[in-house]
């Protein structure tokens, strides 16, 4: 059974679910996609602390799911900014030592917070960006396409309630802005001293394998990539058995 926590973080309050193990392995925290929050994770977390008997935490960040709404759009610099809300997360919960897993942009802002956080031991990067690919622009402009529709936008309701025409903005303006067509993760790499897991779809639709290629030849630890054939956006969804037995081979190995 998962525990829940709201924590006074960064002038608002951070919506957080536990599942906890009774043990003293390194815990993993998830951070996730653009359109998403813990509910949209779904029962992923709960099998994952399953799998790997680990404590596993999930949380929504300010302006997504139960954590509290923001009126002003994110700035450029929001995916390097994460790493210090998750900094105030692990020490709120008292965690010296984490692993973290993010998903699409989730994975980005993990990668860059381990850069920051020496107590982050692990990345697992799945379906992460690492620029701004045309490609990447290409998939966010069919979804603002298929959220014309009032029937699927309602969907999104179900998990950021009022807060959900600005959870979309802040993903496809951000994206879409000139201002932004520079972003790059690459010039953070090569100061990831930790062992980096990368999971990518051959069939993302929102990035090539340039993005997995990216990260796994230019982080400073060591790497492992993992390219799922017949997967898009969401491995673990798509391909969860792989994903979970692939996450467990590498934790065994460098967080046992």
């Amino acid at each position: 059974m998962a525990t829940e926590k709201f924590l006074d973080i960064h002038g608002g309050q951070v919506f957080v679910r536990i599942w906890e193990k009774n043990n003293n392995l390194i815990p993993v925290i998830m951070l996730h996609d653009s359109l998403g929050c813990v509910e949209t994770w779904r029962d992923f977390p709960e099998k994952l602390s399953q799998h790997l008997n680990r404590t596993v935490i999930a949380y929504d960040r300010l302006g997504f799911g139960q954590s509290s709404e923001r009126i002003a759009p994110p700035s450029y610099g929001f995916i390097e900014e994460e790493s210090k809300i998750i900094a105030k997360i692990t020490q709120a919960l008292e965690i010296n030592e984490y692993i973290l897993f993010g998903y699409s942009v989730g994975g980005a802002m993990s990668l860059i917070a381990a850069k920051n956080n020496p107590q982050c031991k692990a990345v697992i990067s799945e379906s992460a960006q690492v620029f701004v690919e045309e490609q990447t622009k290409a998939g966010i402009v069919n979804a603002i396409a298929f959220y014309q529709d009032p029937v699927k936008f309602d969907k999104l309701k179900k998990y950021h309630g009022e807060k959900t025409t600005w959870v979309f903005k802040a993903w496809t303006d951000t994206w879409l802005a000139p201002e932004f067509a520079n972003w790059s993760l690459l010039s953070h790499l090569p100061d990831v001293l930790c062992p980096v897991l990368v999971i990518h779809g051959d069939k993302d639709e929102y990035g090539s394998l340039a993005f997995p290629d990216g990260i796994a030849t230019t982080v400073a630890g060591n790497s492992k990539k993992v390219i799922l054939h017949n997967c898009g956006h969401i491995p673990h969804r798509e391909h969860e058995t792989e994903v979970l037995s692939e996450v467990k081979s590498f934790l065994d190995q460098t967080c046992p």
